[in-house]
């Protein structure tokens, strides 16, 4: 499906992004995997996301909160591949605080993960995208580029303009053969969110399954977890030929969450 395509994803030495390059080596792309972790164990993940897939697996450890690493690896994707065809910015982190509280670096830090480094992996890799008149770029924002929850206001403003990003990107290549969409996600079950669950449990004296259903899944209707692989299909589907037409869209996958 994705044969002789090149992707890069951010943040895909885990989670989320993990599964999304999983499935685009299996559709057939070259995956240049990016994100923090210890040597050791990001070549034996290499080594394995090879194996399972039909195109070939790099690896770029660049900082996407730092603009220069962003342009860094895309010229390492570039060198590798020949090209990018796919981009998939995925890298994020999280803060929870009250707005008055917010420490001013971790508002910077938040935007500077999340919502710049979207702008500067477009900004970088749309020349070679608009001169072969084929791309596909998905921003993998959140239900919460959508809706709103207290006490995560950088996460929040970075995710809504994550959307406010694809949206002007799809409009300015609208006439290009390059598409620019966001999935938006519920909860889904991620180490992060794992955390968070143990968390939350020793917080409120709560078991993990009332944490679960009543603190995570509270605004969820399914009642259940996003599943990875569910997020990862919708970005292959997004990237491929039968999607040439869906641009400029914010597709959620929430459970139900946004249709209240």
């Amino acid at each position: 499906m994705l044969e002789n395509k090149s992707a890069i994803v951010t943040g895909s030495t885990s989670g989320i992004g993990l599964g999304i390059a999983r499935a685009l080596g299996r559709a057939g792309a070259n995956v240049m995997l990016n994100g923090f972790g210890e040597t050791t164990a990001l070549e034996r993940l290499c080594r394995e996301l090879a194996a399972g897939s039909r195109g070939r697996v790099a690896y770029h450890a660049a900082d996407v909160s730092r603009p220069a690493e962003v342009r860094a690896l895309v010229a390492a994707a570039e060198q590798a591949f020949g090209a990018v065809d796919l981009l998939v910015n995925n890298a994020g982190i999280q803060f929870v605080s009250p707005v008055e509280d917010f420490p001013e670096e971790r508002w910077t830090a938040v935007q500077d993960t999340i919502l710049n480094s979207s702008f500067h992996a477009i900004r970088a890799v749309l020349p070679g995208m608009k001169r072969r008149n084929w791309g596909r770029i998905v921003n993998v924002v959140s239900v919460h580029g959508l809706v709103a929850s207290p006490f995560k206001a950088a996460y929040i403003a970075a995710k809504h303009g994550q959307i406010g990003l694809t949206r002007t990107v799809a409009l300015e290549v609208a006439e290009t053969g390059v598409t620019c969409n966001a999935v938006c996600p519920g909860y889904v079950l991620t180490p992060l969110v794992e955390g968070q669950i143990e968390s939350q449990a020793k917080v409120h004296n709560l078991s993990r399954e009332r944490v679960i259903r009543d603190v995570l899944l509270a605004a969820q209707p399914s009642k259940r977890f996003v599943e990875i692989d569910e997020v990862a299909a919708l970005v292959v589907f997004l990237c491929g030929d039968a999607a040439k037409s869906i641009t400029g869209a914010a597709i959620p996958i929430d459970g139900g969450w946004t249709a209240r």
